[in-house]
């Protein structure tokens, strides 16, 4: 068998085969030859100002006038090959740098935008914010123009004015001397509005429903509309939207339940300010006395807080009237309690100047232009 053997001693280079190292340039600066900087003007005992040397200024050469005209046609106008593309010529024969093409500032492509609908120079300041001031909103619902949701729809719509400026902001506070307008699209908007009379039935709720209990506004269907209506307005799907009720009656009361559109009506019969009177038919059982029945008319409180004066007699054996000008939780059967008789039935007949007349159990009328609670 071949063996191999390796060379283990180590290969050293030829001394004399070696380049010699490239002596230094004397000419070539190194770190420490490099001159040292220059001191700063601050450093220096006494500085000197270098001046940069005048320049030589040209001599002005007159051009003749037929140089002048020498890139110009016959008809006075520039070559295609002279003109500059930055310029443009007006009607007095001078060149006027071109504008851009791009809107910006009330410009339009070099041309002054007129248009005060169109141009953002002409819109209106912004009125000043004062946190102590009312929201316009909340003003319009004081002034009685309209309700609060009213208000908000009107001004995201741009039919609001204050001192002659549209406002459309939400949320703008007013001062209570300022001057609101609203514009004629809204005053029609608002003669479109309807509020139904509806003859509530027991088992209906008057809001949202709760319990498995349907609310009243179902009832509010071409089905159910009277057939005895006086009013000549005609039922449309549009009469449903932004409907609420003006007020309330619990599950175990009927009679006369008002839905409206119209936020100025709400606010007439159901505001903290409201006194429109609304008429019961209410039917107990039990023993009262004199005394009770003149704390009925008053001197009761609920919840700590005196009731209003109201209006309390003997209607038959064993119905009583009541007439009151607030509306409380369940205040007429909470105020028979306290005078220990028992309420067994409870009918809402009349508010304000509306009665419910003849109107069916389960039925519904428009209220008519000539109505008013």
């Amino acid at each position: 068998m071949a063996t191999i053997k390796l060379n283990t001693k180590p290969v050293t280079a030829d001394k004399t085969s070696r380049k010699p190292v490239r002596p230094l340039d004397p000419n070539k600066r190194t770190r420490t030859s490099a001159p040292a900087p220059k001191p700063f003007s601050d450093e220096v005992a006494n500085p000197t100002i270098a001046t940069a040397p005048a320049t030589e200024q040209k001599p002005v050469v007159q051009k003749s006038q037929s140089q002048r005209q020498r890139n110009h046609r016959h008809d006075g106008t520039l070559r295609e090959s002279d003109a500059k593309p930055h310029l443009i010529r007006d009607e007095t024969g001078r060149d006027t740098p071109r504008r851009g093409g791009k809107t910006r500032d009330g410009f339009e492509a070099g041309n002054f935008n007129r248009d005060r609908a169109t141009n953002p120079m002409f819109a209106p300041k912004p009125l000043p914010t004062n946190p102590d001031q009312p929201r316009l909103s909340k003003r319009m619902t004081e002034l009685g123009l309209c309700s609060r949701r009213e208000a908000d729809e009107w001004i995201s719509n741009g039919w609001v004015s204050v001192d002659g400026v549209v406002v459309d902001v939400l949320g703008t506070r007013v001062s209570l001397d300022a001057t609101i307008e609203v514009s004629k699209a809204a005053q029609q908007h608002q003669s479109e509005t309807v509020t139904i009379i509806l003859h509530k039935p027991m088992g209906y709720v008057s809001g949202q429903a709760e319990d498995g209990y349907q609310p009243a506004i179902t009832l509010i269907n071409p089905d159910n509309h009277w057939a005895e209506d006086p009013s000549s307005t005609f039922f449309k799907r549009g009469h449903l939207q932004g409907l609420a009720p003006a007020g309330r009656l619990d599950i175990d009361s009927t009679g006369l339940l008002v839905f409206t559109q119209d936020g100025r009506i709400a606010k007439h019969l159901i505001g903290e300010n409201s006194t429109v009177e609304k008429e019961y038919l209410v039917r107990v059982e039990g023993t009262l006395s004199a005394e009770g029945l003149k704390k009925l008319n008053f001197g009761l409180s609920l919840d700590g807080v005196n009731l209003k004066p109201a209006k309390v007699s003997w209607q038959n054996e064993d119905q009583l009237r009541f007439v009151l000008r607030e509306g409380r939780k369940r205040q007429i059967r909470r105020m028979c309690e306290l005078v220990g008789i028992h309420v067994v039935g409870l009918k809402r007949i009349r508010i304000g100047s509306v009665t419910l007349s003849s109107l069916p159990v389960g039925a519904w009328r428009y209220l008519r232009m000539n109505e008013r609670f």
